[in-house]
């Protein structure tokens, strides 16, 4: 099966993971469907120890065919596509070697090319036993985009030295900086009576929760930043005259600043109930990830390793820092090193997401590249 065969197959599962139902992993039973379609695949293969746990976590092991003592290393990519756009009824076009989806839905690559790459690679190092290779392990992970990706990864299970995500971007890319990333849930309680009558009585909690938004920096959000530059996101709105709530993520790359952010939504809260009274906002945040860099300086041989390979079937390798978050920030923190690698989309979490298949392609060779060359 060819690599752009492999990502409309997987295309067409619509696995939109769900903030409604975060509350259970999977938390959409398209994940699972597609789960339990690369498990199969990866059976048929001729790949080991393949399992898709009760929770949709897909593991499998590519095993060594060689005696020389070499590091046990991974591959990750998420099941899930982002709930961000439509991704029900994906209709892939192609064109002069470009996926795109037919402008109705997001197209999927991320991260559905990265599950295309990483079993395209398994399936070529299957086919070729002369190319000598240690122990490899590829997982499939749900819900990566409503920020539970990891939370019941078995990294022992796993058994890794260390592991790359495929959930970058353009081609050549190579990312092992992250955003610290939190979010903020902002409830805001107010008073109504009749409006005809509301005169010192009536606290509007919808206009108050205007006012707080309006008061956020207004320079400082994902529009109008980019690079090292940290935001606020405000990502949702809703309430009435009696009850308001606002979302938001905060992200930053430095963490002083990521907790001066913090910080200052705190401030901002405080001085909304001196002005309009105690319990008028509540606010609760909770950290979701952080750089995983700090866990990944005094190894430089997992990146340098990611970066030759890059360079070889690209010829650049740009080094840049990832403006979200992967999995593999988390993993990293729980002590699997995991550097994020290209998948090769662009527009992610769009109606304009496409992906080259020239892209796929050269990120199954780095895979390959990897395995290759890893080394104790």
């Amino acid at each position: 099966m060819s690599i752009l065969e492999r990502f409309i197959r997987y295309a067409a599962i619509d696995t939109q993971s769900s903030e409604k139902t975060a509350d259970r992993c999977p938390s959409t039973e398209g994940q699972r469907e597609l789960a339990e379609m690369l498990r199969g695949e990866l059976e048929a293969m001729g790949m080991t120890e393949v399992e898709a746990d009760e929770h949709c976590y897909v593991y499998a092991t590519l095993p060594a065919n060689c005696t020389e003592e070499r590091p046990v290393i991974g591959f990750i990519a998420h099941l899930d596509t982002s709930p961000d756009a439509p991704g029900k009824n994906v209709k892939p076009q192609v064109k002069d070697g470009i996926v795109r989806s037919d402008g109705t839905t997001l197209l999927g690559a991320d991260d559905k090319a990265g599950i295309a790459e990483i079993m395209s690679a398994m399936e070529t190092l299957l086919r070729q036993p002369e190319v000598k290779h240690g122990k490899v392990r590829v997982a499939f992970t749900p819900d990566e985009e409503i920020g539970h990706g990891a939370t019941l990864f078995d990294v022992e299970k796993f058994g890794c030295d260390w592991a790359y995500t495929m959930d970058g971007g353009a081609a050549g890319e190579l990312e092992y900086e992250n955003f610290n990333a939190a979010s903020a849930k902002i409830t805001v309680k107010g008073f109504n009576v009749h409006p005809g009558y509301a005169k010192g009585k009536m606290k509007n909690a919808v206009r108050i929760a205007t006012e707080l938004a309006q008061t956020m920096p207004d320079n400082e959000v994902p529009e109008k930043t980019d690079g090292y530059e940290g935001f606020y996101h405000l990502t949702g709105m809703d309430g009435t005259v009696e009850e308001a709530h606002l979302s938001y993520i905060i992200r930053d790359h430095n963490r002083q600043m990521f907790e001066m952010r913090k910080h200052v939504m705190r401030d901002l809260a405080e001085r909304f109930n001196e002005t309009y009274g105690d319990g008028t906002v509540m606010l609760d945040i909770t950290d979701s990830y952080y750089n995983m860099l700090s866990q990944l300086q005094g190894k430089p041989h997992i990146t340098e390793l990611a970066r030759r390979a890059i360079e070889k079937v690209c010829g650049h390798c740009e080094v840049k820092p990832i403006r979200g978050g992967t999995d593999g920030a988390v993993l990293s923190f729980r002590g699997l090193p995991c550097p994020n690698i290209f998948a090769g989309g662009i527009n992610f979490h769009s109606r304009e997401e496409y992906v080259p298949v020239r892209s796929m392609e050269q990120a199954r060779d780095v895979i390959i590249e990897i395995i290759k060359n890893a080394k104790k």
